[in-house]
């Protein structure tokens, strides 16, 4: 699945799962938070939200395969048409730190090259004054004048060629109107007149009120009233012929000169000034936006600003963007009734949103739902969602907030197992449909190979020998040359193997087990010293300076840790879900511990014996040990499985399931569509006391 983590998402609007509050999870009841029909999303690609949500970059890029066009939020009135194919630049006018101007493209580039791998991310422009070009590189924006000052400070230290009469000085969004003209050709033309003096000047296009747009010139980049004040006394001495007043909101007009450090080109380039806000709009093909991944949206793109920062708001109809969401979600291959499932759970969950994130209602990402534009979308999804135009889950009147995760493992979550509480909504059930997601899955061999080593083959590059050995265990052999012998069951091009097997040598088979993945998974093992560094600042225990033994003590309704405590003493967690994040990033809370330096032998006497690793190699049985010969210690159960103890200690993590596991699972209820079930039964099926109601 597209997701391990489907934060955020709690339950019900009726107060339920407090503690998901702490983590940025919001409840309301449905109608709170959208628009009558037809209803309207706002999705958040780019926005700095504060706590809720931060993503964000200096500009964007925009293009589309037929004509659009930037218009005004409020009048609606067209500012700016771009032709097809056209890429434009778009930013924020705010905080900057104007870095050098140099009349050298590949000065400017060459310093924006270094800039570019820090945190003053660099804006390139092509401006003319003095009668020449100059190219002015800048970085920002900032969220305050102050940071814009830390900004210069960190620019002037970082190793640039700078020229000697520069130094980085802080920029920002205030400027004068040195006069308003009613085409760009006017005020191109003033603009140049005004520059041909030393001075920068740049043209912008400006709404009109009641309708209809103009264009004037702008000086002065000031950061404060202040500075705007002594810009207006030094313009009237140089250009004392000037009428300047305080500019208004508008798209200031720039050249971009950086969209290829390598190699120049130039784009149009608007600059979002004065608080206001602009919308890309009026392609049915599409907007695309290159800085995320290059995707392709529907409706209208709002640029403005948020905590100093660009925002990008995607503004279109609930139903379209729930053909994205669908196939973002699950494979649009998937069984009709199993995509209807999603598309209900996923509007139900968008509409009980309301403006959860402030200046939109979700975001694009699994803080809310994944989103990815156009291009997830396919013919078997569009039927779906259509198929299901505006019914939603509905508990006691209000739209549920319809969590849901990818795999919940065989058995979904009780909420006292993820956020602490909950409702009548939630319980946990069975979802052996689960499996689903390893029904085309090779399963993997746990070997040890002769020399010691221990690990994972998978069957497909392996045989047996049909030859066992003295505690009755089997014995492989490779098929092909340098079959791999991986240290968990998947396949990992980031990780070297433990070994390899050639055909000839044997391995003693310790196990078989299914490949790691959504539904069932083998996490480590972990040191002592990784755990504690993942525990940082997740638990308020007090944490040992070493984990000698980890335990599963409590679990919950559907076998979900809820307590995990170290050398004895409870790792308390504000939600039982935090276990994910806490223990290095599990995939769910449906695990066992399993030390892998130790392990505790029951034997026929009932008698415990501890064994390490650091005993000689052999095969613990109920009747007693068989030695094998290499290094390590295996241990072998009454249903002849082994598995070995390593010297050094650690901590493996054998669980199930992938995600939160409350509400809805993405897998399970493929399993279930699979089965026969229609998509009405499976949703009832994982959300209790509900009626689904067209709206």
């Amino acid at each position: 699945m597209r997701h391990l983590w489907k934060k955020g998402k709690p339950a019900l609007a009726k107060g339920l799962l407090a503690a998901a509050l702490a983590a940025g999870c919001l409840l309301i009841p449905s109608g709170a938070g959208y628009a009558d029909s037809p209803r309207t999303i706002r999705v958040a690609l780019f926005a700095d939200i504060g706590s809720k949500y931060k993503l964000t970059v200096p500009a964007v890029t925009l293009q589309s395969g037929q004509a659009w066009s930037l218009t005004a939020e409020d009048a609606g009135t067209v500012l700016v048409t771009v032709p097809s194919g056209t890429k434009v630049r778009a930013s924020l006018d705010g905080y900057r730190v104007k870095v050098l101007e140099t009349s050298s493209w590949k000065t400017a580039a060459d310093a924006a090259k270094k800039l570019q791998s820090t945190s003053d991310k660099p804006l390139l422009f092509l401006n003319s004054k003095g009668g020449s070009n100059v190219y002015q590189l800048y970085t920002g924006t900032y969220a305050s004048e102050s940071a814009a000052k830390n900004a210069a400070d960190r620019v002037a230290n970082a190793g640039l060629s700078l020229p000697a009469d520069q130094l980085p000085a802080v920029k920002g969004g205030k400027h004068l109107t040195a006069g308003s003209y009613a085409t760009q050709l006017e005020a191109d033309t003033a603009r140049a007149s005004i520059a041909a003096a030393g001075v920068d000047a740049w043209t912008a296009v400006v709404p009109s009120e009641g309708g209809g747009s103009r264009y004037e010139v702008w000086v002065s980049e000031a950061a404060s009233d202040s500075d705007l004040d002594a810009a207006r006394i030094v313009l009237s001495q140089v250009l004392p012929q000037l009428s300047l007043t305080t500019a208004s909101a508008g798209l200031m007009i720039r050249t971009e000169a950086g969209l290829d450090l390598n190699s120049e080109t130039q784009a149009p380039h608007y600059a979002v000034s004065g608080g206001a806000k602009f919308m890309a709009a009026g392609s049915s093909a599409g907007i695309q936006l290159a800085e995320r991944t290059k995707r392709t949206y529907r409706g209208s793109l709002e640029l403005g600003g948020s905590n100093g920062s660009l925002s990008v708001i995607n503004e279109l109809p609930l139903e379209q963007y729930l053909y994205s969401v669908v196939g973002g979600e699950v494979s649009s291959s998937w069984p009709a009734e199993a995509l209807k499932a999603q598309a209900v759970a996923a509007r139900s969950y968008a509409l009980a949103q309301g403006m959860r994130f402030d200046i939109a209602n979700v975001v694009d990402t699994t803080l809310s739902q994944v989103y990815n534009g156009i291009g997830t979308e396919a013919a078997s999804v569009t039927s779906a969602v259509d198929a299901t135009a505006g019914e939603v889950l509905k508990s006691e009147g209000n739209i549920i907030e319809a969590v849901f995760s990818s795999n919940s493992g065989g058995v979904t979550a009780d909420p006292s197992e993820v956020w602490n509480n909950g409702g009548d909504v939630f319980a946990s059930v069975d979802s052996s449909g689960d499996s689903a997601a390893v029904a085309a899955a090779k399963k993997w061999y746990y070997v040890l190979l002769p020399g010691g080593a221990h690990g994972y083959v998978r069957e497909d590059n392996v045989k047996l020998t049909g030859e066992k050995t003295a505690a009755g265990l089997d014995l492989l052999t490779a098929m092909t040359k340098d079959v791999n012998v991986r240290a968990l069951p998947v396949l990992d091009s980031s990780v070297s193997p433990v070994g390899k097997l050639n055909p000839g040598e044997n391995a003693v088979v310790l196990d078989k087990v299914l490949e790691s993945g959504s539904y069932s998974w083998i996490k480590g093992p972990y040191t002592s010293a990784e755990l504690l560094k993942s525990l940082q600042g997740k638990t308020n225990a007090a944490l040992p300076s070493s984990i000698i033994s980890l335990q599963v003590t409590e679990r919950g309704p559907s076998g979900r840790a809820v307590q995990v405590k170290a050398n004895g003493n409870a790792l308390s967690v504000k939600y039982p879900d935090l276990y994910r994040s806490a223990l290095g990033g599990l995939p769910s809370t449906l695990f066992d511990i399993v030390p892998s330096g130790s392990y505790t032998v029951l034997g026929a006497d009932g008698r415990t014996a501890s064994v390490s690793g650091s005993q000689q190699a052999g095969v613990l049985s109920a009747s007693g040990m068989v030695t094998e010969g290499g290094s390590g210690t295996v241990v072998m159960n009454g249903d002849n499985k082994a598995r070995v103890i390593d010297a050094s200690p650690g901590f493996l993590f054998i669980g199930w399931g992938y995600g939160h596991g409350l509400g809805m699972s993405q897998w399970g209820v493929k399993g279930m569509a699979e089965q026969g079930y229609d998509y009405q039964k499976i949703l009832q099926h994982y959300f209790q006391n509900v009626t689904i109601v067209k709206e």
